[in-house]
């Protein structure tokens, strides 16, 4: 089967029939895709961890006051650290998807985070979503996803909680107008 084009720097937005899975409501940032696979962050899934956990399971001096909130960026290596941020830095181990969004999965930029010197604008989310060869394409040709290309205001500058809206409305969709019945002829 053909491979979609890319969709490297665009937002998958789950349809309703994923509402049963750990995908259910979710807007996944797609940092990587193509033929090997693919990689994403999911930007509206929270997790009950602290920032402040975090830190002191790292031994990482945190300044009173830097506590952002933590995502549930995937159901692969929960155990590690992804930040998704506009600002590029010269951290250690950084993907640029864009010149404006990178993604970075070292120490130092946590902390840099943690002393109130890193990104201003950024996502810390533990683990990541991956899919295997054509796996992606083939949830997208089966109706699970909509995709959109990702735009700033929706990564950095819309609240968690309506990232979901924002994403289809970018679409010019609203959620009680989806179904979970695929559009094929």
């Amino acid at each position: 089967m053909q491979q979609l084009q890319s969709l490297r720097n665009h937002l998958l937005i789950a349809m309703p029939q994923l509402e049963d899975s750990w995908f259910g409501g979710t807007v996944t940032y797609l940092c990587e895709h193509s033929e090997d696979g693919a990689m994403g962050i999911v930007l509206n899934k929270t997790m009950p961890v602290t920032f402040d956990e975090i830190c002191e399971q790292l031994d990482i001096p945190r300044l009173p006051g830097v506590s952002p909130e933590i995502l549930s960026g995937g159901p692969v290596s929960t155990e590690n650290g992804f930040i998704l941020h506009r600002q590029q830095g010269h951290w250690s181990s950084t993907l640029s998807v864009t010149e404006q969004c990178h993604l970075t999965t070292s120490k130092d930029i946590l902390k840099a985070i943690a002393a109130g010197d890193g990104p201003r604008h950024f996502h810390l989310a533990l683990g990541y979503a991956g899919w295997d060869a054509d796996q992606l394409d083939e949830e997208i040709r089966d109706n699970s996803w909509l995709t959109v290309e990702a735009t700033d205001d929706i990564l950095f500058d819309t609240p968690i909680d309506e990232i979901y809206s924002k994403a289809l409305a970018a679409l010019g969709v609203s959620a009680e107008f989806l179904s979970g019945d695929a559009g094929h002829a």
